[in-house]
């Protein structure tokens, strides 16, 4: 179902485009016409959390006040060379809706970045909501990443690898939780056109793979794919799973028959929900695992 209904999307796209009316994309068009959660609401659009116009975000909350609510920090895909936050805003009201206050940044993009300049951004964007978020009734020092394709990626680094948080004065420890849906962790050697361009000047390319960060101190993380993903294989998700239980860090893993890659991202939307219960799954787990409301002590180290 999910499949024909984004070919229609599709096809409205490209007759849009023939009639003049440029920028449309499958997923801005369901974006801008799927139905969205009512438990969520978007309260502040292109905050400036650094100096380049893509370091742009936005923020959601619930509906219903929350007394310190954990943050969600949101990355979209998109390869690392395309995407916009103003086409995810139905994922990010429906993770509000499930108690989040969620904020959903833009990032520099290839060519004009390569690795690690989006982790920065990434960290940055982290260091902003350290800084503010409490004036939206988010708690700052529970925060959990999450995001699908190459934005799990993202999420994953930033959450295994502190050396990114810490760099930008953001305490990792404040990290509660990571979950990552159909993410590529572990994808060398670079032999596909991406991760050529992104990641091939890297001097280091093992330090490139969030497998390689996985370690007793990694935050728990909420892993899922579908089975029938071709774009980044279900192996990926496999093999960080596996490293993390090695080092007993609190994981789960799912996969979900018959998603595709994007099926797991769609899944999240009030239109394709039943589709999978990934939304419920995954928000379940890091609630669970944003803890209490204050760490002791959070110092830098």
């Amino acid at each position: 179902m999910i499949k024909a209904f984004v070919s229609l999307v599709s096809l409205i796209c490209l007759g849009l485009t023939i009639v003049g009316l440029s920028g449309c994309s499958p997923l801005a068009l369901f974006d801008a016409l799927g139905p969205r959660d009512k438990g969520g609401r978007l309260v502040l659009k292109d905050a400036a959390y650094g100096e380049d116009p893509r370091q742009r975000l936005d923020v959601f909350v619930p509906s219903v006040p929350h007394d310190r609510a954990p943050v969600l920090v949101f990355f979209y895909g998109g390869s690392w060379d395309s995407g916009s936050k103003a086409d995810y805003a139905f994922a990010a009201q429906a993770l509000a809706a499930q108690g989040f206050v969620t904020v959903l940044p833009d990032y520099r993009l290839y060519p004009k970045v390569r690795f690690p300049d989006f982790l920065e951004d990434g960290a940055a964007a982290i260091a902003w909501v350290r800084n503010n978020i409490a004036g939206y009734g988010g708690d700052a020092h529970r925060i959990v990443l999450a995001g699908h394709s190459a934005g799990a990626y993202n999420a994953a680094m930033l959450g295994l690898n502190p050396e990114y948080l810490r760099r930008a004065g953001v305490d990792p420890r404040s990290i509660r939780a990571v979950a990552g849906l159909s993410g590529p962790y572990d994808f060398l050697p670079f032999d596909q056109k991406t991760s050529i361009d992104v990641f091939g000047q890297a001097p280091d390319a093992p330090a490139t793979q969030p497998v390689n960060y996985a370690g007793p101190h990694s935050p728990p993380t909420f892993l899922a794919t579908g089975d029938a993903d071709t774009v980044v294989r279900p192996r990926n998700t496999e093999s960080l799973a596996a490293r993390l239980r090695t080092a007993r860090v609190p994981v789960q893993e799912r996969v979900y028959p018959g998603l595709d890659h994007s099926d797991t991202l769609l899944s999240l939307s009030v239109t394709f929900r039943r589709k999978a219960p990934v939304l419920a799954e995954m928000s379940a787990f890091l609630h669970q695992h944003a803890g209490a409301k204050r760490l002791t002590t959070l110092t830098m180290h």
